[in-house]
């Protein structure tokens, strides 16, 4: 407890160091959204500066979230020369308000030109400041937004900002019609869970796929996979604990409430998961959990894989994103209480993200693209591309109730006795839970399971808040128009219900059947990340997010490039990893053994003809024909590679193209090369085995 949030400027320690006023100047800004007063901001500098090097720092940095998913700072240090050669240590305001990193090179999507270097750092002062420490020393990180010379969002956090005002100004209008005039505003929260790979650093540093790419491109599977469902839960080797006990450590000093960790399911695999708390907070939370997790890996010799599918044949990792919605005297409005056919309030917010959902499942789907999870989702451990709400029985009764016209129960769980005199009787909740579902309701939030694991949360809640204020918005106009509220709402929620139970599905996500019902129901199945970039900017897209002042058009054509462009940059980084591997490791390697090979049997010929058999015999043809079929893979791959460089044209069709050619080249060489290894003598192959990186940690 005296270490927790020991390195963060917290409102204890701005209570602490902070004039009254200045202090609740602050706050207001903090927990109200007011515009936050400028005078303050000297004072606010100097006694952050105090704090952060009574603690040993001596730099600082505006720490803020560029379009590349990964974090960005420049580091500032604290002095300043004196006339007598000496200097001071020195932190004004306007170095906390704005900072001037080089906005030029940064992706863009066309929005500024490389000549057009200007950008601006903004002090998000709703997200607290906190120390780093670290190799470098210790630097006290400013969470900041980062926009463009001409104002334009050029990060994740800005459009991250602006949705969650745009969600709190629609709600408030539902909550005024209900009667409440004390809410002054309302937040969504959101708690990230973690899944990782941990593997051997020395076996990492062999393998060029994963240091260039995040995941093995070539790898056969090892005599034992996941299917004993053995290291799910399982216990946590010696290892393994005392990585995960640095990290929490870490993380608790930073004000990070790391609640849960445990293995996950495929072999290799952990899982770490934070108490909820306001979203813009969770973001920068789960950039620094990612960061922690691979710093304190690396102490420990290990190395941690945030890539959606770093192995093929096992299960991926992902984000499960825990979002809901409260006011700011803490009321969850997602929680339906016992009795939820009587929660008028709660039924329109629940009947608001279903129609949110359905209606834009195109962009939620959007906003969980990339290629890792074009891997990932689909398979036994992910939902699959195509989007759906699970909401359990209760729920799903009480809908089908104010569909018929009336609400006249709340389905109860009841208790459930496990026949062990020794053992408690327990309270058995209203629903069960399901697993296969990309959206699904846990009682008093909404799990989004499909977001990858790699990415910033900061783009799946951007999306999610502005669809949902969307819905909000529509109600509220349809209700503040009614001539009587208590009439109109029962009807407004019956005509949402109907017009969008399509997306309603409590089943098995993963099976065949749903497939074929999700397409007669209508629902996208939008299968690869290129397929799903286009929904950022149709018009319906740039209506909303215009509307609520969350990403301009500029804005939302800009990122559309930016996701194109890494597409096809990423994936023809792994196409040129693939073929370096395979044309210097691997063809090198399997012709060694074949050459060995043939040089034994002809040697057994020699000295004892009667011991040859067919069998040695095919076993040189098999090898030489799987080198043969190598090296003809190796040429095709190697040869739409060139072509790809050479394409004219916009970025979508780049992106088509990978997508359709480089990618099934590549399935197509790794298939062959997989062969090999089953082949070749383990001690001439040139880098560990799934068998080692899977198992030896």
């Amino acid at each position: 407890m005296e270490r927790f949030a020991a390195n963060v400027f917290s409102e204890t320690v701005m209570k602490e160091r902070l004039p009254k006023s200045v202090y609740q100047m602050l706050i207001k800004t903090i927990k109200e959204g007011y515009p936050l007063d400028p005078k303050c901001a000297d004072v606010v500098a100097n006694a952050m500066k105090e704090w952060a090097v009574e603690r040993g720092a001596t730099h600082f940095t505006h720490w803020f979230q560029p379009m590349t998913g990964f974090t960005a700072e420049k580091h500032d240090s604290f002095i300043a020369p004196c006339s007598d050669g000496k200097v001071m240590m020195e932190f004004s305001g306007k170095e906390l308000i704005k900072g001037e990193p080089d906005a030029s090179s940064f992706p863009n999507g066309g929005l500024r030109a490389t000549f057009e270097a200007r950008g601006y750092t903004a002090w998000d002062c709703t997200s607290p400041a906190f120390l780093r420490e670290d190799a470098g020393g210790i630097t006290l990180c400013i969470p900041t937004a980062f926009c463009a010379y001409t104002g334009e969002a050029l990060d994740k956090k800005t459009p991250l900002l602006r949705s969650m005002d745009a969600i709190s100004k629609e709600a408030l209008r539902i909550l005024r019609l209900f009667g409440d005039t004390t809410t002054t505003r309302v937040i969504t929260t959101v708690g990230a869970e973690q899944e990782y790979f941990l593997v051997d650093k020395d076996h990492y540093e062999k393998r060029k796929d994963l240091i260039l790419a995040g995941r093995t491109l070539f790898g056969a599977m090892p005599p034992k996979g996941q299917e004993l469902e053995d290291h799910y839960f399982g216990s946590i080797k010696e290892r393994i604990a005392a990585f995960m006990r640095e990290v929490n450590e870490e993380l608790w000093k930073m004000g990070i409430p790391a609640k849960t960790q445990h293995n996950e399911v495929a072999p290799g695999q952990f899982e770490l998961a934070p108490v909820f708390t306001t979203t813009n907070i969770a973001v920068d939370q789960n950039q620094l959990v990612m960061d922690t997790l691979k710093k304190v890996a690396l102490r420990h010799d290990l190395v941690c894989l945030l890539h959606e599918k770093p192995f093929a044949g096992v299960n991926g990792s992902g984000k499960h994103n825990n979002w809901s919605m409260s006011t700011n005297d803490g009321q969850n409005l997602l929680e339906p209480g016992k009795t939820p056919h009587e929660n008028a309030q709660f039924l329109t917010f629940l009947c608001a993200v279903i129609k949110a959902v359905d209606e834009h499942a195109d962009l939620l789907r959007l906003a969980c693209a990339n290629p890792g999870n074009d891997h990932r989702l689909g398979a036994n451990e992910a939902p699959p591309a195509i989007i759906s709400v699970f909401l359990g029985d209760q729920l799903t009764d009480i809908l089908e109730q104010m569909q018929n016209g009336g609400l006249k129960r709340s389905k109860q769980g009841g208790k459930m006795t496990i026949g062990v005199s020794t053992l408690p009787t327990l309270a058995k909740d209203s629903t069960d839970r399901n697993r296969t579902s990309p959206f699904a309701f846990t009682g008093n939030k909404f799990e989004f399971r499909m977001v990858p694991s790699s990415i910033s949360v900061a783009g799946p809640n951007t999306v999610l808040n502005t669809i949902v204020a969307e819905a909000l918005a529509q109600i509220a106009d349809r209700l503040e128009e009614a001539e009587d509220f208590n009439t109109a709402l029962p009807q407004l929620l019956k005509e949402i219900v109907i017009n969008h139970k399509r997306i309603i599905f409590n089943g098995n996500n993963y099976s065949q059947d749903w497939v074929e019902e999700a397409q007669r129901r209508g629902l996208p199945n939008i299968s690869s990340t290129v397929e799903a970039i286009p929904a950022l900017i149709t018009g319906k897209s740039r209506e909303i997010f215009n509307k609520h002042k969350v990403l301009s058009q500029e804005e939302l054509y800009s990122r559309y490039e930016i996701m194109l462009e890494r597409y096809c940059k990423q994936l023809n980084i792994e196409a040129m990893t693939m073929l370096d591997m395979a044309k210097r490791q691997i063809l090198p390697a399997a012709c060694k053994y074949v050459s060995i090979m043939s040089e034994a049997i002809n040697n057994i010929k020699a000295a004892v003809p009667q011991a040859m058999t067919s069998g040695q015999e095919r076993v040189v043809l098999e090898l030489a024909a799987n080198i043969q079929a190598l090296q003809e893979k190796i040429e095709e791959l190697d040869e739409l590679v060139g072509n790809g460089h050479d394409l004219q044209g916009d970025t979508y069709e780049h992106a088509v193209y990978y997508r359709d050619k480089i990618f099934p080249a590549m399935d197509c060489l790794r298939s062959v090369a997989d062969r090999l290894e089953s082949l070749v003598e383990a001690k001439l192959w040139p880098f560990p085995t799934y068998s080692e990186l899977l198992y030896i940690v």
